[in-house]
């Protein structure tokens, strides 16, 4: 295996053939393949591709002494890199690990006015200089946020191809329960997928060996990368503080309510003392953030509690690895987790709704003993998603769609390990089918 298609794939493509184009950003995490994808991009795309790493290659930082004309920028490249022979329309500069030039971003204006050359960046886009960047290119460069590999991507990693997707999603749009092999065989394939996660090199990994060895352990070092991160990219924040939050991650999501409380972090722990530290790891693509709606109604933007919220790991490989061995053992034998089996299903439809284009909210009135893991939206009504580590009753569910109380709710959605259906109320899918759940939600509109 070369290397594993991604959906930026099709993405790079469009843009480069799109009219007036602007220099592209490519926001994400570390390790989720954004460097892979851009440079295989440019060498398959065009005659010239210059890479330029400004943590690796710091002296090419120089380039943007002489002012952000592009000859001058090209005359300086040119002067490091004397073998280049660029031409117009037919060469990609991709500056990557941007963060550490923050003059870069100041310099996607001049390459878009003079449109000879094509700019990709791409970096960790972190603390302090993640609002730099962003100040310094406003109105001058697009943005594309890549995660993790999603669920579809790593099927087609494991061989699928298009039509046999496209065959779930027919049962699905037709409420078709799928077929025994079908459903057994996905869901098998879903279970791999929540202990390995969708980092790249680990799927790659998995795929090429066929099995689960040193998985755990490169999880681990990807923990530990991150961690070294946040104490090179915090900024003005207080380190210790965004590793105090990191680490509690796995405490709080074992918690009945899952509720993070920064009061619980550490003995004597304020609110006012972390504020910026949950944006900060949610910028730096760490976590999916999770806000507490005030009322069970529409719109879901503004009607929400942003000191009531719920961290997920952006990846649930990731949950696997800062947990232990036994952990994923018992996920791989479909064992009983404890308080982990319903954090462990939750992060990752969370974290395939994220990737699916949703923002995450979530509702709980405990004077109602009302809690929904999930809230989405169609065109006309919002939408309580329940997910079920078992198939047992689904009472809040019943309850917020009965009530008359919550105009805004027609039905709702409940993810399980069983198979499609629908009972008049609320429509039940397996949990591998919430990768497909917003083109479904599209097609009813």
């Amino acid at each position: 295996m070369d290397r594993l298609k991604r959906k930026v794939d099709q993405y790079l493509v469009e843009w480069k053939n799109s009219d007036n184009k602007m220099p592209l950003i490519i926001k994400g995490a570390r390790q989720i393949g954004k460097t892979n994808a851009i440079r295989n991009f440019g060498k398959n795309n065009y005659k010239t591709f210059i890479e330029i790493n400004f943590a690796f290659m710091p002296e090419f930082k120089t380039i943007f002494e002489d002012g952000f004309l592009v000859d001058n920028i090209i005359k300086n490249i040119t002067l490091k890199m004397p073998e280049l022979e660029l031409e117009d329309k037919t060469t990609l500069i991709f500056f990557d690990e941007m963060q550490e030039c923050v003059s870069t971003a100041t310099s996607l204006k001049a390459f878009r006015e003079d449109g000879r050359y094509d700019v990709i960046c791409s970096g960790s886009l972190m603390g302090i200089n993640y609002k730099e960047i962003e100040s310094n290119s406003v109105g001058n460069k697009e943005d594309y946020i890549m995660y993790s590999m999603d669920f579809e991507e790593f099927l087609w990693a494991k061989g699928y191809k298009e039509e046999q997707i496209e065959d779930l999603y027919k049962c699905m749009k037709d409420l078709k329960p799928l077929s025994t092999t079908q459903y057994n065989v996905m869901m098998s394939n879903f279970r791999d997928y929540m202990i390995v996660g969708g980092m790249p090199a680990i799927v790659k990994q998995f795929v090429t060996n066929r099995n689960f060895s040193g998985i755990l352990k490169m999880q681990q070092q990807i923990l530990i990368d991150y961690e070294e991160d946040i104490t090179k990219y915090a900024g003005g924040l207080d380190k210790s503080k965004i590793l105090n939050c990191y680490r509690k991650i796995p405490v709080f999501l074992g918690n009945d309510n899952k509720k993070f409380q920064i009061s619980k972090i550490a003995d004597g722990a304020r609110n006012r003392e972390y504020v910026g530290v949950v944006e900060w790891l949610s910028n730096a693509g760490i976590v999916n953030v999770s806000y507490a709606m005030e009322q069970a109604n529409l719109p879901l933007k503004g009607n929400y509690n942003p000191d009531n919220y719920r961290l997920y790991f952006a990846d649930t490989g990731l949950l696997i690895g800062s947990l232990d061995e036994e952990v994923q053992e018992d996920l791989r034998n479909n064992e009983n987790m404890n308080t982990y089996k319903g954090a462990l299903y939750e992060n990752i439809v969370g974290d395939m709704l994220v990737k699916s284009g949703y923002d995450l909210y979530f509702y709980r009135d405990d004077s109602r003993k009302l809690e929904m893991d999930f809230m989405v939206r169609d065109r006309t009504s919002l939408i309580p998603i329940e997910v079920k580590s078992n198939d047992n009753a689904t009472i809040s569910l019943n309850n917020l769609i009965d009530s008359d109380k919550y105009k805004d709710i027609k039905y709702g959605i409940k993810l399980c390990n069983k198979n499609i259906g629908f009972n008049g109320k609320f429509y039940t899918f397996p949990y591998f089918l919430t990768f497909l759940l917003k083109r479904y939600l599209k097609s009813k509109a």
